[in-house]
Formats: structure tokens, C-alpha cells, sequence
């Protein structure tokens, strides 16, 4: 006896990293109109999947079900009437990519990062949500073509803060020098490492996480206005440029403690835009990190309070668990996130109905 297919045509899936280790953002946005970075593509990844069906099997065009927050709900693509009210940034996404009028579709998101992680999540969740949505179109959109639609969503239709840098690690992946040249337009320049080296930089980054959402607007507001007086050639706005330069060369060579001082260097050039864009929480957490024989730390993203920060430990294993140890039972909102790096950005591939689905 034959086994009867599902309802739904076919199932889309997309994946994309988060990223880490920004040396040189904040130069990545209109204020600082051209900019340096350097950062390192990981997993965990954001997860999307898209159910499709012919439109008269559901009775909404699209179902969102954001997993991380317990959230599913009927929304409308574009060209009907729809507020955005619960997940403005995935429902920008939707209506911006649109669903063909033949078809519905239930669409998933997971991220295994905490929000507020200060790691690109939000620009990880819209890099594979438009690359999902982007297989039900006749065309194909390349990863540059992704990155800037996800950056044109957060700026230009939500009227965002947003650099670059975030869209563009999300959509290519691994270990990245980006010169901005005239914002928002860059060069991405994918950094191709010896196995051994790529494998020892896995190894010796932490991601750790605040406990709590990144959450200082008002810093940053501050701290934007600022550098929008005093232009891109800006003393503070050139060091962090440089200090893309210093990791890019670090990790060309092979060379650890390089790389290290050169995040460090990142952090205090950050502290220096303001001081509490290095938090009370991260400056603990650098200083036990001191302790246990760390080579460098960077306070990821724009910084302020709660977040993430990365972590270049020194080459003994067992001082790298006793460092996590430590920084795990100092305060338990503390928590280390397993990272792995991303040999590839956005991911997605297809699957077509079979028996027992």
C-alpha cells in the first residue's frame, strides 16, 4: 500500500553563524563612512526552516514561529494590510522577500545563541531567513546580495543603528578582513588559515556570555553623536581601524599572542570611545581571564552593559577549563558558550516529501 504524501511541496532550510571578535567595529557605520574590520564567523548558528504549501492547504499565508520566545502567529507578506508588532525585524524580512501568491508557508527561526548576545544574531536570524525565502524565487541571490538586504531591512525600512560588518561575517562565513571603502560598500576578504592554525585558533576562543541582553542605547547614542561631530578621520575612530589591521596580520601569521594583544588593545580603544562600553561585568571577567594566563579578550560588539566577550586563551588546555571554572562560579549569570569556527556563511538546501513525513 502506498504511503500518502504530506500536504507540504517541499521543506527549506537555511543556516548562519554569529560572529565574534569585531576588532575595528564601530567603524563599519555611516558616522565613520569608511572602515576596517576584522572578525571570525562560529557556530552556534541561527537555524531557519521553511514549510511550503499550496496556498489552499492553510489557511493564513504564513505562520512565524519564533522558537527562542515562544511565539507563533499568522502574519501577512507584503502587498496586505500588516503591522509589525511582535518580530519587527522577521516580519520586515517577510514582507520584504515576499511569499508567491500560490503559496503559504510555515516558517520556523532557532538560535542556540542568548539574545542580546552582543555576537550578530539579529543580523545572523535576517541573513538566513532571506536566504530561505530567497528559494521560492526564480533568481538566486549571491551572499553579498544577501548581507546588504538584510542591511537595507534594519537601516532603511526600520530606521535601525547598524553597521555592515555583522550581515557580511553572517553571510560569508570563517575569518574575514572587510575594508568599508565608502559606506555602505566593502571589499570582504575571506583570511584562508593552515589547518593547524585554524584548529589551534578553534581551540583557544571563549565565548562568554553576561547573562543579560546588551542593552545601552543611551551610550551608544552618546557615543555616536560624538563621533558624527568630530568626522571620520577621528583619532579614536583611525585606532580601531588600525586594530583590525593588527589581527588580520596575527592570524596570517600564525601568531597567538599577536592576536591577543591585539584584541585587548581593541577593547581599551573601545573603552576609550567611552568608558561604559566596557562594563563593570566584562572587566571582571577580563581580569580572571588575566589571571589564568589568557593572551587577549574582546568585548564583542559595541559594548556597554551585558553581552558577550571573547576570549584568546594561552596554549594549556587544562588552564583554559580552570579559567571557564572560574568565571562560571563568580557570578552565575556568567555562561560559556561553545563556539566552533564557520568554514561557511548562509547555508541552505532543500528537501522534498517522502514517505512518513
Amino acid at each position: 500500500m502506498a504511503t500518502e504524501k504530506p500536504g507540504w511541496l517541499r521543506i527549506i532550510n537555511s543556516v548562519a553563524p554569529i560572529r565574534i571578535c569585531d576588532n575595528g567595529g564601530w567603524t563599519d557605520t555611516w558616522f565613520a563612512k569608511y572602515g576596517r574590520i576584522f572578525n571570525i564567523g562560529v557556530y552556534p548558528y541561527v537555524e531557519v526552516q521553511i514549510r511550503v504549501y499550496p496556498r489552499y492547504e492553510m489557511e493564513h499565508r504564513v505562520i512565524l514561529n519564533a522558537e527562542n520566545f515562544g511565539h507563533r502567529y499568522a502574519i501577512f507578506p507584503k502587498n496586505e494590510r500588516h503591522e509589525w508588532i511582535h518580530h519587527p525585524l522577521l516580519e520586515a524580512a517577510i514582507d520584504y522577500m515576499g511569499v508567491p501568491a500560490d503559496l503559504s508557508a510555515q516558517i520556523s527561526i532557532f538560535s542556540e545563541a542568548p539574545a542580546g548576545c552582543s555576537t550578530g544574531t539579529s543580523a545572523a536570524v535576517t541573513v538566513a531567513l532571506i536566504g530561505a525565502l530567497n528559494r521560492l524565487t526564480p533568481t538566486r541571490m549571491t551572499p553579498l546580495e544577501i548581507a546588504y538586504a538584510a542591511h537595507r531591512i534594519e537601516t532603511e525600512i526600520l530606521h535601525q543603528q547598524s553597521g555592515i560588518q555583522d550581515q557580511l561575517c553572517s553571510a560569508f562565513g570563517g575569518v574575514n578582513y572587510i575594508q568599508m571603502f565608502d559606506y555602505p560598500y566593502a571589499a570582504v576578504s575571506p583570511i584562508f588559515l593552515p589547518n593547524e592554525t585554524w584548529w589551534e585558533l578553534e581551540r583557544r576562543l571563549c565565548l562568554i556570555f553576561l547573562g543579560r541582553s546588551h542593552s545601552s542605547s543611551a551610550i551608544h547614542e552618546m557615543v555616536i553623536h560624538g563621533l558624527e561631530d568630530d568626522g571620520p578621520d577621528n583619532p579614536k575612530l583611525e585606532a580601531l581601524r588600525e586594530k583590525a589591521d593588527l589581527a588580520r596580520n596575527a592570524v596570517y601569521d600564525g601568531d597567538f599572542v599577536a592576536l591577543g594583544k591585539a584584541m585587548s588593545a581593541n577593547t581599551e580603544a573601545q573603552r576609550n570611545l567611552h568608558p561604559g562600553l566596557v562594563s563593570q561585568d566584562a572587566q571582571q571577567i577580563i581580569e580572571i581571564a588575566q589571571k589564568h594566563g589568557a593572551l587577549g579578550w574582546k568585548v564583542n560588539g559595541a559594548g556597554g552593559e551585558g553581552g558577550s566577550l571573547t576570549i584568546l586563551s594561552g596554549s594549556s588546555m587544562s588552564q583554559k577549563r580552570n579559567m571557564i571554572q572560574a568565571i562560571e562560579q563568580t557570578n552565575p549569570m556568567f555562561q560559556n558558550i561553545p563556539v566552533y569556527l564557520s568554514r561557511f556563511g548562509v547555508r541552505v538546501w532543500t528537501q522534498e516529501p517522502e514517505g512518513g513525513d
